[in-house]
C-alpha cells in the first residue's frame, strides 16, 4: 500500500529520526502558513508518520477539552465490585434473559444487540407494551471507560445504570421483588450467584453488579484504526488519511471527540432539542434543572461508529454522510419565536459548532476516516 512505513519498521535506519524531524518541521511550517486547503498527500504522509503525539496539533476552539488519541487504557473496576469469570458469565446470562422485564419478553440485549453494534438499529427503542421511547438506544462499546451514562448522564456508574432500564415503565417495566423471585426459583441461577458471590443469595444489587461486570468486557472489534495505532498510518489509504487530518483540523471534530474513545465525556447542545415542538427533549436539563443544560446531550464515543447507526440522541440521521453534512453546516441553530424571546430556558447551540465549508471531497474523506474507527 502506498504511504510511509510505520515507526517500528523505520527506527533501525541511521539518521531516520533526525530526517523525519526535519521533514515534520518543514511540513508544520507549511501548515502554519495558513493554507486554505489541506496539505498534499505526500506532506500528510510525513506529518502523520509517527505516533499520535507527534501529529499536527488539533484545531481547537475556546472551551474545548482535548486528549490525544491513543489505545484504550486498562479497564478499572470498582473496589466493591471486583471482576471474576463467574461474575462475567452470570452478567452475560442476565443481559440476555427476558426474566428481568415485567412481561418476561424484553432483555437488555433487546436494545443492545451484539449483531447490531450493541444497539437496536432503530431511531428510538421500543419497550414494554410496544411503547416507543424518546431516545436512541446508545451503543455499549465504550461503557467500560465512561464516567456517566445515558444521553443525559443521569447515572454515575454502570452498577447504577444497570437497574434503571429494568425499572423504567416504558422500557422493561420490571418489578424488583418479582425479578428476584423469578431468578431464585431457577436452581441454575442460584448456583451461578453462588459461584459469582460466594452464596446463593439473589438481590437487585448483585444483579446490577453482575450486569456491570459483564458490560465492562464489551469493546469494539479490532478495526483499521487499531491497526493504525499499532503499525502506523501507512495502513490508511489517501482518502482515510486526509479524513484523519480534517477530523483534527478543519472539520473541528476533535473539539468534542478526542482521546482513546473519541469523546470528551461531556455534554453539548448541537441544536436538535426541538424546543417547544412535538419532538422536544430537554436533555441534561431534566437532571440538573440548570437552564444552560437545556438541549445538552452526552458526547457519544465514535468507536465502532459505522455499525452503530442511526445517529444522534433521537436517531434522526440514518447515515454518516448526513451527520457530516449536518456538522458542515454548523449544526442546527433554532431561533426563538416571539413568544420565546424572553424565555431563559431557550436552548443555545454550543459555540464549538461552526460552519466548516468542507468540499464534497473533504466530506467523503471524513466519512472514510470515521469508518475506520
Amino acid at each position: 500500500m502506498r504511504g510511509a512505513r510505520s515507526e517500528a519498521e523505520m527506527t533501525g535506519r541511521p539518521g531516520w529520526r533526525r530526517t523525519l524531524g526535519l521533514q515534520v518541521l518543514a511540513a508544520s511550517a507549511l501548515l502554519g502558513a495558513g493554507t486554505a486547503s489541506p496539505p498534499d498527500i505526500a506532506t500528510l504522509r510525513t506529518l502523520y508518520a509517527g505516533p499520535p503525539d507527534s501529529w499536527p496539533a488539533p484545531t481547537l476552539h475556546e472551551g474545548a477539552r482535548f486528549t490525544e488519541f491513543g489505545p484504550r487504557p486498562p479497564v478499572k473496576h470498582p473496589a466493591d465490585n471486583p471482576p471474576s469469570p463467574a461474575k462475567v458469565a452470570l452478567g452475560e446470562r442476565l443481559f440476555n434473559d427476558p426474566k428481568l422485564s415485567g412481561s418476561g419478553q424484553f432483555a437488555c440485549a433487546s436494545c443492545h444487540n451484539p449483531e447490531l453494534g450493541l444497539g437496536d438499529g432503530l431511531k428510538t427503542a421500543f419497550g414494554h407494551d410496544r411503547q416507543r421511547g424518546q431516545r436512541n438506544a446508545p451503543h455499549l462499546f465504550a461503557v467500560a471507560w465512561q464516567s456517566s451514562f445515558f444521553w443525559d448522564g443521569r447515572a454515575a456508574s454502570l452498577e447504577e445504570q444497570a437497574l434503571m432500564p429494568i425499572a423504567n415503565p416504558i422500557e422493561m417495566a420490571g418489578d424488583g421483588d418479582v425479578i428476584v423471585e423469578r431468578l431464585y426459583a431457577v436452581p441454575d441461577y442460584r448456583a451461578d450467584f453462588a459461584k459469582a458471590f460466594g452464596d446463593e443469595s439473589i438481590s437487585l444489587e448483585r444483579i446490577a453488579q453482575a450486569l456491570a461486570t459483564f458490560e465492562r468486557t464489551l469493546k469494539p472489534r479490532s478495526s483499521l484504526w487499531d491497526r493504525a495505532l499499532e503499525r502506523g498510518t501507512g495502513v490508511f489509504n489517501d482518502q482515510q488519511l486526509l479524513g484523519l487530518h480534517l477530523f483534527r483540523t478543519k472539520a473541528g471534530c476533535a473539539n468534542c471527540h478526542s482521546g482513546p474513545l473519541f469523546t470528551d465525556d461531556g455534554f453539548h447542545n448541537i441544536g436538535l432539542t426541538y424546543y417547544g415542538r412535538k419532538l422536544e427533549d430537554l436533555g441534561r436539563f431534566t437532571m440538573t434543572g440548570v437552564s444552560a443544560d437545556v438541549g445538552r446531550f452526552k458526547t457519544p464515543s465514535l468507536r465502532g461508529l459505522s455499525r452503530t447507526g442511526p445517529y444522534m440522541h433521537n436517531g434522526v440521521m440514518p447515515r454518516l454522510q448526513g451527520v457530516v453534512a449536518f456538522y458542515n453546516g454548523g449544526g442546527a441553530n433554532p431561533r426563538p419565536t416571539a413568544e420565546q424571546a424572553d424565555d431563559p430556558k431557550f436552548p443555545r447551540t454550543d459555540p464549538l459548532l461552526k460552519p466548516l465549508d468542507l468540499s464534497r471531497e473533504e466530506q467523503a474523506a471524513l466519512v472514510a476516516f470515521l469508518e475506520t474507527l
